[in-house]
Parts: structure tokens; C-alpha cells; sequence
């Protein structure tokens, strides 16, 4: 009978261990979300220039790509004698003052991409609210410039897509593309086509996602989406940083299952 015992004991035991190690295979959410700014109307330049700085360092990703020199222009220190970004962002576009040219540079990135770079600047308006982003150009303007971002420039708070978005698995709040669960208003919505290309839909900047299910388990899936830099696709080691880390807090945990499911399914 011991010997019966034993060996259940050791079936129980070596089962527990599996389990264990699969679940620390599964990926957790470590992605930084950029905190929700209350900034309105009355915000001063300080405040702004203060709260575009914690994100430009944090959770904004800008440091991923600018500053390197490489895949993006420098912002806070020289680009080729023309000065930090404050002193140059009124002389990029004909007609746009800086303000209007740090803003499109931020939501419309493909509108004017600097010679010498490659347009892979998601739309941080997809990510960010408009707070953030205004708290973003009042920060690059004070880089060698004259901070002129008012807080009448902020479009008054509108519900909790204003502020900010959930955490994966919130129950309160919707997530992007306003808590849709169909994979391609997903995809849209989080500004996934503007590198990824799905069904001829897309850019080229990163994987062809239309076979993606035939080169990645669900599960390296979805490592892929919560955290993009843990394993890079070759060829596109350069872009590693460029995909924004905040997609596990963004997305509810409906919608990054629908999403991933749908990408799994593509093979």
C-alpha cells in the first residue's frame, strides 16, 4: 500500500512542478502605462513642461528611439548644428510654428518625416490623451525654445478614454478602439497597421503579421504584444524599442485574447 501511496505522491508532486513551470513560461504584464494627467484648463506652462518631461523619461518610450541619433532625430540635445528641438521645430514645415509642428510630429507622424529617417513613429495620439500630448510639446519646446502651450490648448476630460486607459483585465472603463473585441478594429485602433501589415493592409516597418500564426505559438503571441522587446524578429533587430510596452494595460484582457486568437488563427 505505501508503495502505492508513494507513487501517487510522486505523480502529484511531478504534476504541481509541471504546472509551475508553465506558468512561469506565461508572460506577465511588466508593460509601464503613462500615468493619467488631471491637467485642464488653468494648467500652467510649469506644470506641463514638468508632467511631458516624467513621460518623455517614463513611459512615453520616446528614449527607445530619440537620442540615439540613429533611428531618430535627437530632441533634447544638438541634431546636426540646428540646436535641440525647441530651437529648430519652427523652421521644419513652411506655415507651422512649433507648437503646430511638435503636435502633428506626435499624432500625424508620416505628415513630415525628417530627411535621413525612416517613418516609424507609431501615432502617439492612439496612445496617448490629448493631455499627455500637450504635455509632451510643452516639455520639447523647453528644450531650447519658448514654451507657448496654454492650458485652454487641452481639450476638457471626457470619460475615462480621456485620462488614460485600463489595465488589462479592468473591469471598469473600455479599453482601445472604445472595448471593441473584433480583432481588426483592435488592430486599427491601436495603430498596429501603421508598421504591421495584415491581409495587404499596412506598412513594412515591422513582421508581416499576415501568416503570423504559422511562425508564433498564441502564446509568443502574446509575449509579442505585452512585452515587444523580450524577442525581436529577425531582420528587424534595428527597430527593437520602437513598439510601444504599454499595450497590457491598454487593452482589456477580452480584448488581447480576441486579439491574439485572431493572429494565432492566421497561418
Amino acid at each position: 500500500m505505501w508503495a502505492i501511496n508513494l507513487r501517487i505522491f510522486g505523480v502529484v508532486l511531478g504534476t504541481l512542478a509541471l504546472y509551475t513551470l508553465i506558468a512561469n513560461k506565461i508572460p506577465q504584464v511588466q508593460s509601464e502605462v503613462p500615468r493619467a494627467l488631471s491637467l485642464g484648463t488653468n494648467a500652467t506652462p510649469e506644470q506641463l513642461v514638468s508632467a511631458g518631461d516624467q513621460l518623455y523619461h517614463g513611459a512615453g518610450g520616446c528614449t527607445a528611439c530619440h537620442g540615439l541619433g540613429t533611428r531618430a532625430p535627437n530632441l533634447l540635445t544638438d541634431e546636426k548644428g540646428q540646436g535641440p528641438v525647441g530651437a529648430r521645430c519652427g523652421k521644419r514645415e513652411p506655415g507651422k510654428d512649433c507648437k503646430a509642428y511638435v503636435y502633428e510630429s506626435l499624432t500625424n507622424p508620416r505628415a513630415y518625416v525628417v530627411s535621413g529617417y525612416e517613418p516609424i513613429m507609431p501615432e502617439m495620439g492612439r496612445i496617448l490623451s490629448p493631455q499627455q500630448i500637450w504635455a509632451l510639446v510643452a516639455f520639447l519646446e523647453s528644450n531650447g525654445g519658448t514654451v507657448d502651450v496654454k492650458g485652454s490648448d487641452i481639450p476638457p476630460a471626457s470619460g475615462p478614454a480621456a485620462t488614460g486607459a485600463p489595465a488589462a483585465g479592468a473591469s471598469a472603463g473600455p479599453g482601445i478602439a472604445g472595448g471593441s473585441t473584433d480583432p481588426m478594429t483592435i488592430i486599427r485602433g491601436s495603430g498596429c497597421t501603421g508598421c504591421h501589415k495584415i491581409n495587404g493592409e499596412g506598412g513594412a516597418i515591422g513582421p508581416d503579421l499576415s501568416r503570423v500564426g504559422s511562425r508564433l505559438s498564441a502564446n509568443l503571441i502574446r509575449e509579442s504584444i505585452l512585452l515587444p522587446d523580450a524577442k525581436v524578429a529577425k531582420g528587424f533587430e534595428k527597430f527593437k524599442g520602437v513598439m510601444p510596452k504599454t499595450f497590457g494595460h491598454q487593452l482589456t484582457a477580452e480584448q488581447l485574447e480576441a486579439l491574439v486568437q485572431f493572429l494565432a488563427s492566421h497561418k
